[in-house]
């Protein structure tokens, strides 16, 4: 089970006036765990006012650029993010897991993809490390990029977009969709909507050549544009997604339905393994998930966003029923095979049993 270590502050840059880019370096002793592949992300900790707070940012850097960088992007009311913009300098000391998540798909080298990509603001981070990986280790395959923003200063990575489009001609096509600024081309001003891609698909994107579609952004724009992908044809297996917010249940939201529930007590028995260790105590089931109750136990139980969007939290039930109530991290396979997100892990029967160790 992935456990926090610290990670030194080599370099800090502005990006925009929001965003800053962190290179962070691990010990010498973490640097295995800390090799990760594109997509991927961090989850960091730190105490603000004695209250901890875990948040995660997707990894920046391509597999062959040599470092761990991340971009932050400044929230309205944001703690950390706001820290970060404003305090963090080079020399300091984060805490982190090493790198979690599944937006990607494996590079084989000999390969001639079509990739296709939707990014929303700071959504492009993970893309970036997709962009970059896949223009380097697929020399055949091809990428467009379809990066939305509000204004042309509030894009990040505008530079180094142009750079790899240079550098990879012909591989590499960006198409910037800014909502509060109008551009020569109207396709390409306003909000991603179901009529701009539609518009997208017809005039400027071959829908049937696309092997695979990454979208990462906030809830609405990542349903508009799956429901869109898969209208032109795209299957679920060759959609990925990346969510920031959720506000609804997400794919397979799984409801198990247990007669023994009506019949039974206000209170289950939960059984929680954790690094080879296994702990039982009584929780209420009064809609407390059973992420909240091993940590009011005193475990050490892995998480970071707690809505259902990330899969740090991921375990599997070996025994009893539970409810899902969001799931926007996990795939219609692992739900079928009995893993949860235990951050949105509701119990429903006498007992469950749980290991995150599977």
């Amino acid at each position: 089970m992935p456990r926090f270590h610290p990670l030194e502050v080599t370099d800090i840059r502005r990006e925009t006036r929001d965003a800053v880019v962190v290179t962070l370096r691990p010990r010498d002793e973490d640097a295995a765990a800390f090799a990760f592949t594109q997509g991927q992300y961090l989850t960091f900790r730190r105490d603000f006012d004695g209250d901890e707070l875990r948040r995660s940012y997707s990894i920046c850097a391509g597999l062959d650029e040599g470092c761990l960088r991340v971009g932050i992007k400044r929230v309205d009311g944001g703690a950390f993010s706001t820290w970060a913009n404003e305090e963090l300098k080079a020399g300091d000391v984060l805490e982190a897991m090493p790198p979690q998540g599944r937006f990607f798909t494996a590079i084989q080298p000999g390969a001639a993809r079509t990739y296709l990509g939707f990014a929303g603001g700071s959504g492009i981070t993970p893309l970036l490390s997709i962009v970059k990986t896949v223009l380097t280790r697929e020399p055949k395959s091809t990428f467009t990029l379809v990066y939305a923003n509000r204004q042309v200063g509030s894009i990040m990575f505008r530079e180094e977009l142009e750079d790899l489009k240079n550098l990879h001609l012909g591989r590499l096509s960006v198409v910037h969709i800014l909502e509060a600024e109008g551009q020569e081309i109207d396709l390409f001003t306003g909000r991603i909507d179901a009529e701009k891609m539609d518009m997208l698909f017809r005039l400027w994107i071959d829908a049937e050549s696309v092997n695979t579609a990454f979208i990462c952004g906030p809830e609405p724009m990542m349903l508009t544009i799956a429901d869109s992908l898969r209208r032109h044809g795209l299957g679920d297996d060759q959609i990925k997604f990346e969510l920031f917010a959720s506000s609804q249940p997400g794919r397979a939201k799984k409801r198990a339905v247990s007669q023994q529930v009506a019949g039974s007590a206000n209170s289950c028995e939960v059984s929680v393994t954790l690094d080879g260790a296994t702990r039982s105590f009584q929780m209420p089931k009064d809609g407390t998930s059973v992420l909240d109750a091993a940590l009011d136990n005193s475990m050490d139980a892995p998480y970071s966003c707690k809505a259902g969007v990330c899969s740090t939290c991921r375990a599997k039930v070996l025994e009893g029923e539970v409810e899902m109530e969001v799931n926007h991290a996990l795939e219609d396979y692992e739900v079928r095979a009995g893993y949860v997100l235990s951050c949105q892990c509701i119990p429903l029967s006498d007992k469950v049993v749980l290991s995150y160790d599977e």
